[in-house]
């Protein structure tokens, strides 16, 4: 052996042990979205390329332990602190907290709400929000079905009693309306902490056939984290003297309600700024109650978590009647753009498009153009001429409908897709709804659903490439718009017109799931994968007997998670479908580089909620939340064997 040799082995040796050493033996996840800029990223790789196919179940967590109803569409994702998972869970939305490395409940905890929350307006949530003051008062707060928040002892689960009345503030107080009762108003979403600030947002009734073209406004609202104080409102629809007021014509601001953030926020710790996806006004699909271009709906707005303070914003949609209300967070990105470094804030959106921003000063990446688009011809509806489209990134999902973007994977199919399609109006993105049977039509077919393109998943990102990972859906339906006297006082309300499948098969052209990554250093698509298999009634269907079908992918958005070395995705949930049979239970790992598959295993159920990860004691576990319709849901926990 030569004299080079032995020094040669010390040096790798020393190489290994460093970079095992560099590995931080615990690695946290403490917001929803992994961190407060929500990538969904976590810089692990002890699960890597090499031995991603050896993980394993390690532990169950099942909410039937919770007893009540069977929660098989639960979108949580659990946070972890100090080896400490902390979830919501359950039809009544406990509090839990496990422990991270084995899934035993260490503690839970329920607000008795007795009426108040009989009928939650909407009964699923995300999570929970995490704070703590660094020394000696750890803080998990979340919002109940009743609309309260609560602030617990990380520790213990006992309400902390100088927070608002013993743990608890009404958020239905401050709303500027008469009555606000907890059945109008609600969360699916966890606060955002920013500092000693929690940002509290809200979801509404359904804006399908509203009851009335009067509603509770969403308005964001930030809370001092120790007390419960309420510090200030922004006023998402608003008032006399404030910024937008007159995009709200006729007296309009004064009772339309909705506008609120009811997906998650984002933030940037540093700034001290919060960042929020703001919906559509009331109603969904009908705005001749409320003219004008209604700031700040559909709007996403920077504010100063401090104070409230408006620092920038962009109106993504005017006027909206599409349902296309932003549905995900933002997500935060450092990106290099023509040499420079910018601080990049990314939005998908439901009608597919990806905007970009210098978060710090609201200025588009690239340009953004108000294009025209049709106009509606319902009687009242007064829609806006333009409509903002980004020159960059180009939209990551079918857009409009023409002869072309329907089925033809056989010329029978292409046919009878083109036979339904004549009972309906067909036009670009943001044709307007029509009123129903007007031109002889059933409706206007709207590609990108109501549920999208993008939706509450939102994206993943790698922020050491500046990479966007973006899983959305082509789906669609028939917008249009009826009379119904007894059900609204709205002079018309939203119909949905479900089209025919032509043979039982979808009726727009695939890839039907899918997942774009795009560089937002350059604005680029790097490559596009479907999600996974087409489902089985497509793959079985007699009149697809020899079709090639790779490449159609499975109708549903891919949860997604970003790793230093993978990216991870699912089947999704099964929940919003285009079609029978979505969903599925299996679990996959791509290169984030390429999209190529890796590794691909079953889960006990379909993938529900957005998978995290975390390193404790030196092993790296991936959780993800679990269900399907015939069985409770089930927090499942990956990892390599020990």
């Amino acid at each position: 052996m030569s004299a080079i040799a032995p020094v040669l082995v010390a040096a790798i040796a020393c190489f290994l042990a460093w970079a095992e050493d560099s590995i931080p033996a615990n690695t946290e996840w403490r917001y929803w979205g992994g961190d407060a800029r929500t990538t969904h990223y976590a810089p692990l790789d002890q699960i890597g390329p090499a031995n991603v196919s050896r993980l394993q179940i390690v532990w169950r967590w099942n909410t039937a332990s919770l007893g009540g109803r069977a929660d098989s569409n639960w979108e949580v994702t659990p946070l972890m602190v100090g080896g400490i998972l902390y979830f919501t869970a359950g039809q009544q939305r406990h509090a839990v907290a496990a422990n991270a490395a084995t899934g035993e409940t260490l503690w839970t905890y329920v607000l008795d709400e007795g009426a108040r929350a009989a009928r939650p307006v909407r009964s699923n949530n995300r999570g929970l929000a995490y704070w703590s003051d660094g020394r000696n008062d750890s803080r998990v707060l979340f919002i109940t079905p009743g609309y309260q928040l609560v602030a617990l002892e990380a520790r213990t689960g006992k309400p902390i009693p100088t927070f608002g009345a013993s743990g608890v503030v009404d958020l239905t107080v401050g709303l500027d309306r008469d009555v606000v009762r907890p059945s109008e108003i609600g969360a699916t979403s966890p606060a955002m902490i920013v500092g000693d600030v929690a940002i509290v947002g809200a979801a509404l009734l359904s804006g399908t056939t509203p009851r009335s073209m009067t509603n509770v406004p969403g308005y964001v609202r930030g809370y001092d984290v120790r007390t419960g104080e309420r510090l200030w409102t922004f006023h998402t629809i608003p008032r006399p003297g404030e910024f937008g007021h007159e995009t709200w014509e006729e007296g309009s601001w004064e009772y339309t309600g909705n506008t609120a953030v009811w997906a998650p926020m984002s933030a940037d710790l540093e700034l001290g700024y919060v960042y929020l996806p703001v919906e559509s006004p009331t109603g969904d699909y009908y705005g001749g109650h409320r003219p004008g271009d209604n700031l700040f709906a559909d709007t996403l707005v920077c504010l100063d978590a401090k104070t409230g303070r408006r620092v920038w914003h962009y109106q993504l949609l005017h006027h909206d009647i599409w349902d296309y209300d932003i549905a995900s967070a933002p997500t935060l990105l450092d990106v290099t753009i023509d040499g420079k470094r910018v601080k990049a804030v990314a939005q998908p959106t439901k009608q597919a498009f990806l905007f970009a921003f210098d978060r710090v000063t609201g200025k588009p990446l690239w340009p953004i153009e108000e294009r025209p688009v049709p106009q509606s011809d319902a009687p009242m509806e007064k829609t806006s001429p333009t409509q903002p489209f980004p020159t960059r990134p180009a939209p990551f999902d079918r857009q409009g409908v023409t002869l072309d973007d329907l089925m033809d994977l056989t010329p029978e199919l292409k046919a009878e897709a083109a036979r339904i399609a004549s009972e309906f109006k067909l036009g670009p993105l943001f044709t307007p709804p029509i009123v129903e049977g007007a031109g002889g039509k059933r409706a206007a077919l709207q590609v990108p659903h109501t549920q999208g393109g993008a939706n509450w998943q939102g994206a993943g990102a790698d922020p050491e490439t500046g990479i966007v990972y973006v899983p959305s859906v082509t789906n669609w339906y028939g917008n249009a718009l009826r009379r119904n006297t007894q059900r609204s006082d709205m002079a018309f309300v939203g119909r949905s017109v479900a089209p025919e499948r032509p043979m039982g098969l979808p009726l727009i052209k695939g890839p039907w799931g899918r997942i774009t990554a795009i560089d937002l250093n350059t604005g680029d698509h790097l490559w596009m994968v479907p999600n996974g298999k087409v489902p089985e009634y497509i793959r079985n269907h007699p009149a697809l007997q020899g079709v090639d079908l790779s490449g159609l992918g499975n109708p549903e958005r891919a949860p997604l998670l970003v790793t230093r070395t993978l990216l991870f995705a699912g089947d999704g949930s099964g929940m919003f479908s285009s079609g029978p049979n979505g969903g599925g239970p299996i679990f996959r790992a791509l290169d984030k580089r390429t999209g190529a598959l890796i590794h691909e295993m079953r889960l006990p159920g379909n993938e529900t909620g957005l998978p995290m990860t975390y390193m404790l004691d030196g092993r790296q576990y991936i959780v993800v939340a679990v269900g399907n319709r015939n069985a409770a849901a089930e927090l499942v926990a990956l990892a390599l064997p020990k």
